[in-house]
């Protein structure tokens, strides 16, 4: 059975967090912001929800780095790459309120695929996390972590794909750092 290394991730989000050593007292409410604005991120790149558009397919493909050659194209998953993006913050939620570690529950679905109320349920739990800034409920926090996740596999991301990804995006975001990003 496919697993993602979870307890690794945090870790990796650790020392990145310990690089970026922000340490002001809105770190806890920008920290939900970010999640907020890269979970819309996510669902712009879904599109289920545009019913006014002609094109509701999720964007999966698109080029990174242009090139007339076909073989020179470099391409990626902008739907992925969001998602990994909330992901970063999920975790970093985590550390905040003194979690480092999570066992992932697979939760009963009555739909297989993707509804805005997945969505939804995900800015809800954020908003719960957030009311709570003064006592976070470690509980809401699981009940966000494990509904995101689960939300990645309806998107039909794989456990390896989520896990590879975070660990490029991770390597990105060092970069970034040592450019002064």
């Amino acid at each position: 059975m496919e697993t993602m290394n979870i307890a690794k991730m945090f870790e990796m989000q650790q020392i990145l967090r310990d690089r970026i050593g922000y340490k002001e007292p809105d770190r806890f409410e920008k920290l939900i912001l970010a999640l907020l604005v890269e979970l819309g991120e996510l669902a712009n790149e879904w599109r289920g929800f545009k019913f006014w558009s002609t094109n509701q397919k999720p964007r999966t493909k698109a080029v990174r780095v242009p090139s007339m050659m076909e073989e020179d194209k470099e391409y990626y998953n902008p739907m992925l790459e969001e998602f990994v993006d909330g992901l970063h913050f999920t975790l970093e939620i985590g550390l905040e309120i003194g979690i480092n570690d999570f066992q992932h529950q697979k939760l009963i679905s009555f739909q297989n695929k993707v509804t805005s109320m997945d969505f939804s349920c995900i800015y809800y739990l954020v908003s719960q996390l957030d009311l709570k800034v003064l006592w976070v409920d470690k509980s809401n926090y699981h009940r966000l972590f494990n509904n995101y996740l689960h939300l990645g596999k309806k998107l039909g991301f794989s456990w390896k794909q989520i896990e590879q990804a975070y660990m490029d995006k991770n390597a990105v975001n060092h970069q970034r750092q040592e450019q002064g990003y």
